[in-house]
């Protein structure tokens, strides 16, 4: 039982620094993968304004088409009304001009608001292609300032992490289940050592009685307040050595 105390404290002790070199990082990462965000739904906004934007004006062309269509039907229909030879033929003809008519207008005042939506899409398109090339540059430098943190504690982080890979082989899983709910919880501190007869962890007193139970070294313990897994002074001053 002993080696299963000294190793929690041991995982804790290389978590401990491992933390402190991810507080070296400050809000970076955070700040980096909020800015890649920010990029990747501004990049989706300009896509979809410029899919659409094409779509109007493939449409405003095929529309157009219909027009000229349109006019020609209407051009034919006028020269035919100089060959009619009753007032039938003469109301039906020019019923179809005035047809022509209502369809050439109602396209081109869909072609009116196809122009005036093309001119906001491409208007909105360049507004967001500064804001953009802005975040890329702002991402460039924190990227960069990241990459120059990581990389100036590269070889003690590799190290602390090869060490707690040993020290994890020799970790019982329930014990490992256990300290890692609890770090979880406890935003990093799962292990508590006793300091002057009370937790270090939540400094709260843990009674003469317990106290000499924790010294034993037997069992697991866990602090009646946070729920800390407590070891022994001996534990600790054990691995510190």
């Amino acid at each position: 039982m002993y080696n299963r105390l000294k190793t929690l404290y041991e995982l804790q002790k290389i978590d401990d620094q491992l933390d402190e070199l991810e507080e070296l990082r400050g809000d970076l990462p955070n700040a980096v993968e909020s800015l890649e965000s920010k990029i990747n739904q501004l990049k989706e906004d300009v896509t979809s304004k410029e899919k659409e934007r094409a779509e109007s004006l493939k449409k405003r062309q095929e529309n157009e088409e219909e027009i000229e269509r349109l006019r020609a039907n209407q051009q034919r229909f006028k020269a035919q009304l100089y060959q009619v030879r009753n007032n039938k033929e003469y109301d039906a003809l020019t019923k179809e001009i005035d047809h022509t008519e209502e369809q050439i207008s109602k396209f081109e005042q869909q072609n009116d608001s196809l122009a005036d939506l093309s001119k906001r899409l491409a208007d909105d398109i360049e507004t967001i292609k500064p804001q953009l090339n802005e975040l890329k540059e702002e991402l460039k430098v924190k990227q960069a300032d990241l990459k120059e943190i990581i990389k100036a504690n590269e070889k003690e982080e590799v190290k602390l992490r090869e060490l707690r890979k040993n020290i994890l082989d020799q970790t019982k899983k329930p014990d490992y289940s256990a300290y890692m709910r609890i770090r979880k919880a406890k935003k990093g501190k799962a292990v508590a050592t006793i300091r002057r007869s009370a937790c270090s962890g939540c400094h709260n007193i843990v009674p003469p009685q317990r106290q000499l139970e924790i010294r034993r070294n037997n069992r697991l313990f866990f602090c009646e307040y946070c729920g800390r897994i407590l070891v022994s002074t001996e534990i600790a001053e054990n691995v510190t050595e």
